[in-house]
C-alpha cells in the first residue's frame, strides 16, 4: 500500500484589515508540505492585491509556529526551479509591500526562522525555540538568511547560529534582534493581533512607503 499523502492546510481569514495566515498541521508540528507552500504563496499574493487587507499576520496552530519542511514530501517533490512553491513563497514575502507580522510559539525550525527575517514585526511566546539546522544537514542557508542574519545580529553571532545549527531561545532571539518582544504564551496571539490592528488604523500610504524605505538597503540583494 502506498503511503498516505501528507495533510495540512493554511487557514486564511481577513477581518478588520488584518489577514491572518495560520499554518495548521498540529499533528506534525505544522511541518510544511509543498501544498501548504502553494497555499501560503497564493494567500500572500492575494492579500497583497486585496485593498481590504492592510496587514498580514503569520502564526501556527497547536502551540508551534512550524517545525520546518516536511522532509518526506520534499524528497518526493524536490524544489528545483524558481517556479517551485517554496521559492515562490520566499519571493512573495521578500517582495511584500504590506507589513508582515508573526506570532511565534513553540518550534520555529528552518523556514520557521528564516521567514521571520522578512517580517517587519515579530513577537514570540516564552516557549519559542528557534533553529537553523542547514549546516548540520549539509545544506546552505536559505531565503537570504546568510545575508539578512548578519545584518541583524552581526557577523559573529550569525556565524555561531548558522555554523553550529543549535536551537536558541526567545531570550536570545530578542538579544540579536530577531524578535521584538517576548510574551506569555497565553497572551501572544492577542497581543500580535492588537498591534496588527493598530497598524491598520494608520495612513496606509505612509506605512507602505516607510516599509519600502526601511528595506531599501537590501533591495536587489535578495
Amino acid at each position: 500500500m502506498a503511503p498516505a499523502e501528507p495533510t495540512g492546510r493554511i487557514d486564511a481569514e481577513t477581518r478588520d484589515g488584518v489577514c491572518r495566515l495560520v499554518m495548521n498541521r498540529p499533528d506534525k508540528k505544522n511541518a510544511l508540505t509543498i501544498a501548504m507552500y502553494t497555499a501560503l504563496t497564493e494567500a500572500v499574493e492575494q492579500a497583497e492585491k486585496d485593498p481590504a487587507v492592510r496587514v498580514i499576520l503569520f502564526s501556527g496552530a497547536g502551540g508551534n509556529f512550524t517545525s520546518g519542511n516536511d522532509l518526506r514530501d520534499f524528497l518526493d517533490h524536490p524544489p528545483e526551479h524558481e517556479s517551485s512553491p517554496v521559492f515562490r513563497f520566499m519571493t512573495a514575502i521578500a517582495r511584500a509591500e504590506k507589513p508582515l507580522l508573526a506570532a511565534v510559539s513553540g518550534l520555529a525550525v528552518g523556514i520557521g526562522t528564516t521567514m521571520l527575517l522578512h517580517c517587519d514585526l515579530v513577537y514570540a511566546g516564552t516557549n519559542a525555540r528557534f533553529l537553523l539546522p542547514f549546516a548540520n544537514l549539509g545544506l546552505c542557508p536559505e531565503a537570504g538568511s546568510s545575508l539578512l542574519l548578519p545584518l541583524l545580529a552581526g557577523h559573529r553571532r550569525a556565524s555561531e547560529i548558522l555554523l553550529f545549527g543549535e536551537p536558541f531561545s526567545a531570550v536570545k532571539a530578542k538579544e540579536i534582534g530577531l524578535i521584538n518582544a517576548i510574551l506569555a504564551d497565553s497572551e501572544l496571539e492577542a497581543y500580535a493581533l492588537d498591534l496588527a490592528r493598530k497598524l491598520t488604523a494608520k495612513p496606509q500610504a505612509s506605512i507602505r512607503l516607510t516599509k519600502a524605505m526601511l528595506k531599501k538597503t537590501n533591495a536587489g540583494l535578495i
